[in-house]
């Protein structure tokens, strides 16, 4: 039993499974807004389910095809996948079943949603791949998460209406901009073994700079997102209360890049959380 426990605790440091919380709330916020409310229990579980499993694959992935530069990073190299903890077999069978778990789960939402589920996974496998030949992998970070709105209102509606690209272009430039922050930890590392990225590309005040202009477009696109659904005054103060933390954000780490982890984790762990009370109390006040 202890050894399972011990295998379940490597597979979770692998993934680090508490970072589900950045594309869920945005998931369950376009569920509540296609459906006008509560939209089932069922649809609560299978969009955790595909949330979850589908992280877990792009995860699992990207650990396992990265375990080349991740053992001689400094940062990485104490990953399960790097330090004898988890196999290559395990981790790719991790992200088989992952997959597979992804793809039943939106078979069982409705048939939109069963038909996107493998360019779905073809988008969040790149992303491990578009640092080796591109600095544009921040946005292609953003891209991954920012389709988790889109999904949310397919699950619901089995359309895409306006409202969710709105919502779902805030969620990609909001990941991306903090994306930006995060990887100014592996600047040097990055430019030493040739891989890209727009901290080592042009250092870390233009990256500060671009992930501003990035943070700015995410409140833009929410703004857009509020008024094309209709949504009421809560919906408005969610809004002003993302500028606040944001701006917290660029604060903590413009002033000490020591605070690059409190700023990536817990404020935009908050962040997704505080928006989606926000939406819930909007729906239920109108």
């Amino acid at each position: 039993m202890k050894r399972i426990a011990k295998r379940l605790q490597d597979f979770n440091e692998l993934v680090m499974f508490q970072h589900s919380i950045f594309s869920l709330p945005f998931i369950f916020i376009a569920m509540i807004v296609a459906a006008h409310g509560w939209f089932g229990f069922k649809l609560l579980v299978l969009g955790a389910v595909a949330a979850i499993s589908a992280r877990n694959t792009a995860m699992g992935f990207n650990r396992y095809v990265d375990r080349a530069y991740d053992i001689h990073n400094p940062r990485t190299a104490n990953r399960p996948s790097v330090d004898g903890r988890l196999g290559g077999t395990a981790i790719a069978l991790f992200t088989f079943v992952n997959a597979a778990v992804f793809i039943a789960a939106a078979y069982m939402v409705n048939d939109l949603a069963f038909y996107v589920s493998v360019p779905v996974l073809i988008v969040l496998l790149s992303y491990s791949y578009f640092k080796r030949f591109s600095s544009m992998a921040h946005i292609v970070l953003g891209i991954s998460l920012g389709l988790a709105p889109m999904a949310g209102s397919i699950a619901v509606s089995e359309t895409v209406p306006l409202w969710s690209v709105f919502l779902s272009l805030g969620v990609m430039f909001w990941v991306a901009g903090f994306d930006l922050l995060y990887s100014l930890q592996d600047m040097e590392f990055d430019k030493s073994k040739g891989l890209h990225s727009i901290p080592s590309r042009y250092g870390s005040d233009a990256t500060l700079r671009i992930s501003l202009v990035f943070h700015t477009l995410t409140i833009v696109f929410w703004e857009l997102f509020v008024i094309e659904a209709s949504l009421g005054w809560i919906a408005q103060f969610a809004i002003l209360l993302s500028i606040l933390m944001l701006g917290y954000e660029h604060y903590l780490v413009r002033r000490d890049f020591t605070k690059i982890d409190r700023a990536f984790f817990t404020v935009n762990g908050y962040l997704g959380f505080v928006f989606f009370g926000c939406i819930i109390l909007d729906e239920v006040m109108k």
